[in-house]
C-alpha cells in the first residue's frame, strides 16, 4: 500500500508525515511518500520540521519535495492531506483518487470508529487499512467534523510543534487501531 501525504508546498507537514509513517507503521508492505499541492520543486524540508524530525531520531537530510501529479495520486492507494482545500485539490486534479483521500486526523477517526465497530477486515494491515477506505461513506455521518492541521510554515517554532504533535497523534491512531 502506497500513502501519499499532500500538504501545501511539501515543506512542512506533509514530509512529517511521509517520515514519521514507517516509525508507526513499520510493515514493508507499506510505503509512503508526498508531494505539495502547490509543491516547490526540489526543495528541503522546512529547517523546523527537519529539527522535529532530527530529535525524534530521523534523519531528514535526504528530503526533497515535489508537486503533486495526476499520476502520483492515482498511482497511492491512500492519500492523506492536512486541510479540506488539499482534498479538494487531489479531487480536481485526481478525480478518481478522490474516493481514497481524506483529512490525516478524519482518517485517524475513522480507524478507530472501524475497529470499535468490528468494521476492520483483512489479514495484513494494509487490508485493513483499505477497508476502512472501503467504509468511509457509510461511517461519516457517525464521526466528528474532519480536522485541520494547520500549516506552519512562516511561522513560530511552537506552530511546527503543534503540527507535529497532531500528526503524530493521528498516526499513533492508525497504528493502534489496525494493529
Amino acid at each position: 500500500m502506497k500513502v501519499l501525504f499532500v500538504c501545501t508546498g511539501n515543506i512542512c507537514r506533509s514530509p512529517m508525515g511521509e517520515l514519521l509513517l514507517p516509525h508507526y507503521l513499520p510493515e514493508p508492505d507499506i510505503t509512503a511518500d508526498s508531494a505539495g499541492i502547490r509543491g516547490l520543486d526540489d526543495h528541503p524540508i522546512d529547517p523546523s520540521s527537519a529539527r522535529l524530525m532530527t530529535q525524534a531520531g530521523i534523519d531528514p537530510s535526504g528530503f526533497r519535495s515535489k508537486r503533486v501529479t495526476p499520476q502520483l495520486a492515482d498511482a497511492s492507494d491512500l492519500i492523506l492531506c492536512f486541510e479540506p482545500r488539499q482534498r479538494q485539490d487531489i479531487a480536481t486534479i485526481a478525480p478518481r483518487a478522490g474516493r481514497r483521500t481524506f483529512l490525516l486526523a478524519d482518517f485517524a477517526n475513522m480507524c478507530a470508529y472501524c475497529a470499535k465497530e468490528g468494521y476492520l477486515e483483512g489479514a495484513t494491515r494494509a487490508e485493513r487499512l483499505e477497508s476502512v477506505i472501503d467504509n468511509a461513506s457509510l461511517i461519516r455521518p457517525m464521526l466528528p467534523a474532519p480536522m485541520t492541521i494547520e500549516d506552519p510554515h512562516h511561522r513560530e517554532f511552537a506552530a511546527f510543534q503543534r503540527s507535529y504533535d497532531q500528526i503524530c497523534r493521528a498516526l499513533a491512531i492508525i497504528a493502534k487501531t489496525t494493529a
